[in-house]
């Protein structure tokens, strides 16, 4: 997601006033801006919400830039997108250049947003907010363990029964590790998920899941399966040394070498279906994509 800096008039007022005057905001609204770092005076951050401004003053303004995206169920409160994988949730700073978020604000505008959150490389459904209430409602029910979710996985090597994991879960502390990478540990948050098979591939030597996570842990279906020693395939994280994790997140590993790594070209895990209640309706939304072939594909 682009950005400009667009120049605003100055009164000689606080920041959040200059904002509020310039854009017509709410005083909250100015204040998250200036929050996020959006606001500079001189060329300098801004930084302090009360802070009196004299000189030139800027604002980041992020550009959509829509690449298309299919809309699986759409209503006046709510959308289920289909994420492809690569794509981040959210832009992660200025100098993202896309992120699902572009196409959000394009369709909807900038009140609508993610209700959670999938990783880059995961790919399947999400569900999106359209309002403000909605967005509480939707955090409400996950809070709850009101949404359920199914993924599909192919892991790695022959599994011959259904199985759970049901365990604590906590980022890594080794801060010489990837910070991003999780660990089961004694002192974690519970994590808990039922796995079921659905096929095995012995000329891949891997097994299709059916996963289904009763808690929303990061990297939790990821973490488990590692732990049960059957890596999801194309995992960039679990199973692999610092180094390997650097080169692929900096995208500095060969395609061919990734897959020697990893075993597949991508994270062969995508969000498969969520079901819930909303407004005394129930929703059983799946994707439409054929997940069987596509991760055969990236092997």
């Amino acid at each position: 997601m682009p950005y400009t800096k667009i120049k605003l008039s100055n009164n000689g007022k606080k920041a959040f006033e200059v904002l509020m005057e310039n854009l017509k905001i709410s005083i909250n609204e100015a204040q998250k801006l200036i929050d996020k770092k959006r606001l500079f005076c001189n060329g300098n951050l801004v930084n302090k919400k009360n802070e009196f401004l004299n000189g030139e003053i800027e604002l980041i303004v992020y550009e959509n830039k829509p690449r298309g995206i299919e809309i699986v169920f759409e209503n006046e409160d709510f959308a289920v997108l289909e994420k492809p994988s690569g794509v981040l949730t959210h832009p992660n700073g200025r100098h993202c250049e896309y992120s699902l978020s572009d196409e959000i604000w394009h369709l909807w505008g900038n009140k609508a947003c993610v209700a959670h959150r999938l990783d880059k490389e995961t790919s399947g459904l999400i569900l999106v907010a359209k309002h403000k209430n909605s967005q509480i409602d939707f955090k409400t029910m996950f809070e709850k363990k009101e949404i359920q979710k199914e993924y599909l996985a192919l892991a790695q090597g022959l599994i011959n029964k259904n199985f759970s994991v049901d365990t604590k879960m906590d980022l890594v502390k080794n801060y010489d590790d990837v910070k991003t990478r999780m660990c089961i540990c004694e002192n974690g948050k519970h994590s808990f998920t039922k796995f079921e098979i659905l096929e095995f591939y012995p000329e891949f030597n891997a097994t299709l899941l059916l996963c289904k996570p009763f808690t929303g842990r990061q990297h939790q279906i990821r973490l488990h399966l590692f732990h049960m020693k059957h890596k999801i395939l194309g995992d960039p994280l679990y199973g692999l040394n610092k180094d390997q994790i650097e080169r692929i997140l900096d995208k500095k590993m060969e395609e061919k070498e990734r897959i020697e790594f990893c075993g597949a070209k991508r994270l062969l895990l995508h969000s498969y279906r969520l079901k819930f209640k909303y407004k005394n309706k129930f929703f059983d939304i799946i994707s439409k994509k054929d997940m069987k072939k596509e991760f055969l594909n990236f092997l």
